[in-house]
């Protein structure tokens, strides 16, 4: 690296610094000045989030490594280099695991001893992130001058703040999200998901969350079944004013008619049989923070009428109470039915709908997301790798190549279990407990492209033009449950699983399909 390569590759990079470009791209055009400079096979950007390091763009690795999050405390070369003065490099023999094991691009299994080195980034003299550079030869980085990778660092660090710039909106979402996650672990609260992705669609979603989080307008949130609804909704309440204040959620399709009016807006002793003392309902409880109804197309309308009347005024009554009470509540609600189709049948109320209405979000299907099915397996499997006790979970390029061929019929959800269930296949291949555990794609267990999946049944085949959507629509509903049914010997809950649904939910759905239904002796009645 001599003074005028050096001036030739970061002259850019500091015009780049007053110019408005994506975030991304200001990252890769970083990366590649380092790769060019220094003799590296692999180099990563990682921002501190908390107690974790979220890679924000690599080169030489894994493309599902942007979906991890490192935690520091289980990774001390990270540590050593957030807490290290300067610019640190590692000795061949020092017998620290590498954070990268199973994620270099062109190394199958374990990485062996190398050249590593890296230096932590500081904005406005805060701990930022760091630069890692790794070489898969020994003795790569003799002679370096770590002032010179200083300046990098320095000059690292003014990209990351002039990106922090141009992206201000994104910023305070994040940060708003930040303080959300603190807040629930104070609570005691388990680890929060983060939305994960890069895709056109995705980042589209995250410009609404960004838009409408900071409002309080009332969302619905829409989309099909795991595509994770109830982490955008965790973003928008992060993203509000009300993120120091409780998010409450409510699964309105998983509890009998009876009590979901006492679940929402509390009761009084002796209200009903079982009340034997005075409770406060969700919407007490959320007071002053955001109370998430999911599946709110299931409510009974009599509980509709009243939820509008909250919605209206902010005022409610305990069931069994003539007192009124007072909440500030921010509503969210979510659904993957076609609620306008429902108000047309009789069965929502067309006030309450335009109420929740006032703001729609549609998440995304996986299937449009592109390569972002990459990036969230990365994230499951970091979660699976700590779950089972291994130094990594990597996934072969056949792998890569067969989760983005797949369709994802049960989107996110359909994934998260696809890689749980493939790590434990990989595992089982394996006489010893591996240090880096490779899946490839027969332990995935999805059908090759275009072939149906071996455990499928065929779909009946209704004429095109000749029956209106909405009853193939149903007939496709009716069969599926008729066949999950059949598979697991007439148990509601084991074919409710099978379908990735609430044994309620299924129940009423099959009710208004006209399948016989269980009644509350346990035997199946007839619908209606």
């Amino acid at each position: 690296m001599t003074p005028q390569s050096m001036l030739a590759a970061m002259l850019p990079l500091v015009a780049d610094l007053a110019r408005q470009i994506p975030p991304s791209e200001r990252y890769r055009r970083l990366l590649d000045a380092v790769r060019r400079l220094l003799p590296a096979d692999a180099v990563a950007l990682l921002r501190l989030d908390g107690d974790a390091l979220v890679p924000l763009a690599v080169d030489g690795l894994a493309p599902d490594t942007l979906g991890r999050r490192f935690l520091v405390g289980q990774h001390p070369r990270l540590q050593a280099l957030l807490q290290a003065a300067g610019p640190l490099r590692f000795a061949p023999d020092c017998g620290l695991p590498d954070p990268y094991d199973g994620l270099v691009e062109h190394v199958h299994g374990h990485l062996p001893v190398h050249d590593c080195m890296g230096c932590a980034l500081r904005v406005q003299d805060r701990p930022w992130g760091l630069m890692t550079l790794d070489a898969l030869a020994l003795s790569r980085f003799d002679g370096i001058d770590m002032a010179a990778l200083q300046s990098l660092a320095d000059l690292a660090a003014a990209t990351v703040a002039a990106a922090e710039r141009m992206d201000d909106l994104a910023l305070r979402a994040e940060d708003a999200q930040r303080r959300a996650e603190q807040y629930r672990r104070a609570a005691g609260s388990e680890r929060a998901r983060r939305l994960v992705g890069r895709s056109a669609a995705h980042r589209a979603l995250l410009r609404e969350i960004a838009l409408v989080g900071p409002s309080d307008l009332t969302v619905l949130v829409g989309g099909e079944t795991g595509v994770g609804k109830e982490l955008v909704v965790q973003a928008l309440h992060a993203a509000s004013p009300r993120a120091g204040r409780p998010l409450v959620s409510l699964n309105c399709a998983a509890l009998p008619e009876t009590l979901v009016e006492s679940e929402l807006f509390g009761h009084v002793r002796g209200a009903f049989s079982g009340a034997v003392a005075e409770r406060q309902g969700k919407f007490e409880l959320a007071d002053g923070g955001t109370l998430f109804l999911d599946e709110v197309g299931e409510l009974p309308l009599a509980v509709q009428a009243k939820l509008l009347r909250v919605l209206q005024n902010g005022q409610l009554q305990r069931l069994g109470s003539d007192r009124e009470h007072r909440v500030d509540v921010r509503l969210v609600a979510a659904t993957n039915r076609e609620l306008a189709a429902e108000v047309r049948a009789g069965r929502f109320r067309a006030d309450l709908y335009h109420r929740l209405g006032a703001y729609p979000l549609q998440v995304p299907p996986l299937r449009e997301r592109g390569r972002d099915v990459l990036l969230l397996a990365g994230s499951f499997l970091e979660e699976q790798r700590a779950s089972l006790g291994l130094g990594n979970v990597r996934l072969d390029a056949d792998a890569q190549q067969a989760l983005l061929a797949h369709a994802w019929p049960g989107n996110v959800r359909e994934l998260e279990h696809v890689l749980a269930r493939a790590a434990l296949r990989a595992l089982g291949r394996h006489g010893q407990r591996p240090r880096v555990l490779s899946v490839c794609a027969g332990d995935l267990g999805l059908a090759a492209p275009g072939q149906p999946p071996a455990a499928a049944a065929t779909p009946a085949v209704l004429p095109a033009g000749t029956v209106p959507l909405r009853q193939r629509v149903q007939a496709f509903e009716r069969q599926a449950i008729e066949q999950a049914l059949a598979g697991h010997a007439g148990n509601w809950a084991a074919a409710a699983r099978a379908l990735d649904m609430d044994r309620a939910n299924l129940v009423r759905l099959a009710r208004r399909l006209g399948l016989a239904v269980p009644a509350r002796n346990g035997r199946s009645a007839p619908a209606g």
